[in-house]
This record gives structure tokens, sequence and C-alpha cells, in this order.
């Protein structure tokens, strides 16, 4: 055998193992989305940190509100007063109180942070303040919207000790069928795909729970001091402890939003960045993995092209790595789609435009990740939610101040 064959031998099996490992994970997604989690129902302190007003931000609140368990304490933090959303929580506290379940509902001011980010110092100033009792902290963003049994699933594989923390993940729902938002919307379904009952889970802290004994013991308090991502250090400090970050289908949320090319550009960039200085090994992979699937999809094609002296069974060797690494990122994106409809059922008409996105340009958005991935190879600041960071290494970040209106 030579070279050529046995690269295609190998390049077929890779795509074959991807595809059958997304597969698993929409089977797992189907197997335990509608499952009922109503019978642990341990005390629950679920944290909302706010900034600003964001897109469908009634919808968002209301869903926290409305959650089928009657054991937890509802908490949302801003940084001052003088946050647009704390006069708008304070509104739709007097509406959704008295029809919640929950034990107690509180809108917090935490003051502005000097060491770490301003969303993980919302989230420790939370969780100095907890009372005795309680045994699950859950974290939502104000950006999210979940579904009525969200805090069930979110808490219940918290119940077997080999499960660190939990964590759903986000939806972008494009509230126009710009470009850029539906572009968005592909790129971020093609991390949503990985998660599923894999070892190679990462929490997400939109959609994240873990049990304040663990947090405690883990010593994640003191790692948040001084970091810039709440669910990247979550996720190093779980894993090191030797337990498993439990990714939960039913709690994959929905997030509305409408970008422009300049914002698509930023969150992608500033995601991979946070990704490389505090989990090198992910983003290292997530670059090679990013390559290789260009590279299967196109090099075949260029060396066919740009050589002419090729036997006939060579180039048609060739020609089956391209195809079935295109057919491998078509069947992908069908998959993922098909996962987001199952999950995301309320939502299922507005994700028409992104899914059609998604399953025809699925190959132009891995070259399209490559580039951002490659991006995030340089510098160290990012801009977040109006603010600047600085991010020295994994475990510490400087705040430079706000950012610039132009950014």
């Amino acid at each position: 055998m030579n070279w050529i064959f046995l690269t295609a031998i190998t390049a077929v099996l890779s795509q074959l193992l991807f595809v059958y490992f997304v597969y698993l994970n929409f089977r797992n997604a189907r197997k335990k989305h509608k499952k009922d989690r109503s019978s642990y129902n341990p005390p629950v302190a679920l944290f909302i940190p706010c900034k600003g007003i964001d897109t469908e931000f009634e919808k968002n609140i209301e869903s926290f509100y409305t959650q089928q368990y009657s054991n937890y304490l509802l908490w949302f933090v801003v940084a001052d007063t003088a946050d647009a959303a704390y006069g708008k929580l304070q509104e739709l506290k007097a509406r959704f109180a008295p029809i919640s379940k929950a034990k107690e509902v509180r809108i917090l001011t935490s003051g502005q942070s000097e060491l770490c980010s301003q969303k993980i110092h919302n989230l420790l100033y939370c969780y100095r303040q907890l009372p005795r009792g309680i045994e699950i902290m859950a974290f939502a963003d104000s950006d999210t919207c979940i579904r009525p049994d969200w805090l069930s699933h979110i808490v219940h594989p918290l119940k077997k000790p080999e499960f660190g923390a939990t964590s759903g993940y986000r939806w972008f729902i494009p509230k126009k069928t710009n470009p850029a938002s539906l572009i968005l919307s592909a790129l971020n379904a093609k991390v949503a795909q990985l998660l599923g009952n894999s070892p190679f889970n990462q929490a997400w802290g939109g959609s994240m729970a873990i049990k304040i004994e663990t947090f405690g013991k883990l010593g994640i308090d003191k790692i948040w001091a001084k970091a810039v991502s709440d669910d990247l250090s979550l996720t190093i400090a779980v894993k090191k402890s030797g337990q498993k970050i439990a990714y939960v289908p039913a709690c994959l949320v929905a997030t509305y939003q409408q970008c422009s090319f300049s914002e698509l550009f930023e969150f992608s960039r500033r995601q991979f960045l946070i990704t490389r200085i505090n989990r090198p090994i992910v983003w290292w992979f997530g670059l090679l993995g990013s390559f290789y699937s260009v590279a299967g999809q196109w090099a075949p094609l260029a060396v066919i092209f740009f050589v002419s002296a090729l036997r006939r069974d060579t180039v048609y060797l060739l020609l089956s790595i391209s195809f079935v690494f295109f057919a491998g990122e078509f069947t992908r994106a069908i998959l993922r789609q098909k996962m987001a409809a199952l999950l995301l059922t309320k939502d299922r008409t507005n994700l028409t435009a992104a899914a059609a996105c998604d399953i025809s340009g699925c190959w132009l958005w891995t070259i399209l990740n490559l580039f951002l991935l490659l991006c995030s190879a340089f510098g160290r600041t990012i801009c977040w939610r109006g603010l600047r960071y600085k991010l020295i290494n994994q475990g510490e970040t400087v705040l430079i101040g706000a950012a610039q209106k132009s950014d």
C-alpha cells in the first residue's frame, strides 16, 4: 500500500468516527431531554449576573421566575444601581415574584470589580451572602431563556459523586436574518455538537451548577478572585480533582441575538482568546482540528489541480478524501440542527433560516472558524460587556477600564 492509500484510509476513518461521535451526542440528547428529574430537590440558589438590557430581556428574566422547582432562591446581581438592568429588574420582580415558586427573590448590587471580571465579581458577591442550608449554586446568564424544568435538570446529575459540576450550553437564535447573525449561530452550533456523554465536556457559565461543598473544597472562590472566565476556571478545577462535568441536554438554552460582522469577530476572538490563555490544550486541539478539516476538504483537490502526472486510481483516491470530508461536514450540520429543533421546540420556526445557513455553508464555516482561531493566537486584551481586560495568565486578569464606544 502506498502513502496516498494509507492517507485516504486514515482520513475516511477519522471522519466516520467524528460523525459517529456527533451522532452519539444527538442520541444522548434525544434520550434524556424529556425525562422527569423532579425526584431530586435539594435547596438551590440561582444566580443571574446582569449588565445592561439584553435582547428579549423581559422574556429571559420571566423564565427564571417560572421554574417548576419549589426549593430555590432567585438572586439577580448588578454592579450598581446606575445599571439600566437594575430598575428593570425591580419592575419585573413586582410583576413576577408573586407567581414564582422561588422562596426568595433578591436584587443585589456588588460594586465594581478590580481583580477579576465583573461577572465573576458579581457571582462571588452572591456566594458570600448565601445563608446556611443551601446545597447547590446554579448559574444562568441574563441573555438566556430557559425552559420551566431547567433547574430540575441542571441539578439532577449532582446527586452522583463522580460529577463535580453540570452544564448546558447556548444556542444562538437570530432576531434578524442578516448574514452576521446567521453565521454566529452556525459557528456556535459547531461547538454545541461536541457536548454529550463524554469526558471532553467543558462547563459553560450561562447554564451551570455545582455543589457548594465542591465549590469550597476545590477553592474555586480563590481561583475566581483573579480570573476572567468563570466556566473555564471551574472546569479546570473540577477535572483536576478527578471529577467529571455532566452535560445536560435539556439545559441547552436559547440566546436571542443579532450582530454585525464586527461584533461577530469580537465575540469569536474573545471566546477563543480566553480559551487560549486558560485552556491552551483545548485551543490547540480546536486549531489543529479546524486545520485538519479544511485540509481534508481542499488539499486533495489542490493536488489534483496542480499535479498533472497522476494515475487515474490516485485521482479517485484523492477525490474520495475530499468527498468524505465534505459529506462529514454536511452530515454533522444536519445532526446538530436536528438536535436544536428537538431541544428548542418553542423556537423551531425561528431556527429555520439559521439551520439552512449552517447546513448549506458548513464547509465555509470551517474555514471561517480556522481564521478566527488564528486571529486569537495574537494579543491578550479583550472587550467584554463594555469593559477591557488583559489576560496575564490562567490565574491572573487585569481590568484596564471601560471600552471605547467604537468597540
